[in-house]
Order: C-alpha cells, then structure tokens, then sequence
C-alpha cells in the first residue's frame, strides 16, 4: 500500500492475547493442552517475553489458560462437545444475512480501531482476489481473508469470534457447492470492484462509505445466492 509505511507496527499486549484466545476458541489449541514457551511465542510474534507474560496473564484471568509454575501454560477452555453449533446448521443464505447485520459496522469499527498491520494485510488479500480472478478456490481463500482480517482490525472480541464462526461455516460442503454455482469470471470481478471500493473507503477514513460498499456487495452476493438456489 502505497500510502502506508512498509515497517509493521509492533504487536502489543492486547494484540498477542487476542490471536492465542482466537485459537483456542477455534479449536487450533486443545483443551490442556501446553501452549509453547514464552521464548518461543516472543520469537514467533517478534515480540518480548514480557508482553507474553503479560498477555498470559490477562488470559488466565480470563479462564482460557492455566499458568502452573514450572511447567507453563496450559489451555483450560473447553469446548462444549455433542452440541451443533447453529452456524453449521444455517444456509449460505442465512449466512450471509447475518453478515448483513454485522459486516457494514464492522468496517466502521476497522476506520476508528485498525491498525497499520491489518491493512497492510488487507491490500495483500485484495492484490490475491485481484491476480486469482480466474482461479476461483484460490479467490474465496483471498476473500476469506480479507472478511476475517476486517474484523480482527476491530479490536472487538465477540466480532471477531462471530466472523471466525461464520468463516468456519464457508468450509462446509454446502457452501462450497453454493460457492461452486455462483462463483465465475465476471462474477468475481464484480465482486474485486466492490472489495477495492470498500479497501479505498477504509484507506480514506470514510466510515459510512466503507459501511455502504461492504452493504452492496453483501446484496450482490445474497443476489447471487439467490438466483442459484433458485428461490
């Protein structure tokens, strides 16, 4: 991005608790199991071991980690198990309704909250929608990542646990047929216009802007849905 300084802004406190809360609740660290050293996650995120220590700790005052002295920290979220979660049971379509009620804000949220780092990370995605255009599994990871990086930008917790949900529902098999019927040339292409406007909107600060281009292009994907389906 051409306006944004290429060094990356260092990870803080917040930031190192809100990444290793996100994968436990995603389920990428079990439940007892041991997180790595805090050498090696201040390696990992170039960050000190102090602010691990101290993400940490905001973590175990949370209830997802125990530090046991000694021997480390481990994982004592438990995710609830036997029960299906309604997002794996919602339609694409009512998927993206619910996008439509939280996206909109969210880009708002991403002008007053977002860091240098997560737009550095979002123009990257929009450069991967851009040049995969005719490559449509290697476009929906782009715009995957895009989606979930705006709302990491946030700072906002449950948002971002929404979003992570929503994004784990795209991976089911009747997403990506949905995904299969309507993804082509020109639908793509439509859908990189309506992604750089909402990117622009966002780099110049306009919240309302980004919030009403992030609603077209929900609209156009609901649309396309639609006409899919059938309905």
């Amino acid at each position: 991005m051409k306006n944004l300084e290429a060094q990356k802004k260092k990870l803080g406190t917040r930031d190192i608790s809100i990444k290793i809360r996100g994968d436990i609740i995603d389920g990428k660290i079990d439940f007892d199991e041991k997180l790595p050293s805090e050498r090696a996650l201040a390696k990992f995120y170039g960050v000190s071991r102090g602010t691990v220590r101290s993400a940490q700790k905001n973590l175990e005052e949370q209830s997802y980690i125990n530090i046991k002295p000694g021997s480390g920290a481990f994982v004592s979220f438990e995710r609830a198990k036997g029960i299906v979660s309604p997002v794996e049971n919602a339609n694409p379509l009512e998927l993206i309704d619910a996008r439509f009620a939280i996206e909109p804000h969210i880009c708002r949220l991403a002008i007053l909250h977002g860091k240098r780092e997560h737009f550095e990370k979002l123009d990257n995605y929009m450069y991967l929608m851009e040049k995969n255009q005719d490559h449509t599994k290697e476009f929906a990871l782009a715009d995957t990542n895009f989606h979930k990086t705006l709302a990491e930008s946030t700072g906002n917790n449950l948002l971002i646990w929404i979003i992570s949900q929503i994004t784990a529902a795209r991976s089911l098999p009747e997403w990506t047929k949905a995904r299969n019927l309507t993804l082509n040339t020109e639908i793509v292409s439509l859908y990189n216009l309506q992604h750089r406007n909402i990117l622009n909107s966002l780099i110049a600060r306009e919240p309302e802007l980004a919030a009403s281009a992030m609603k077209e292009h929900l609209e156009t994907a609901r649309l396309s849905l639609t006409r899919a389906s059938g309905t």
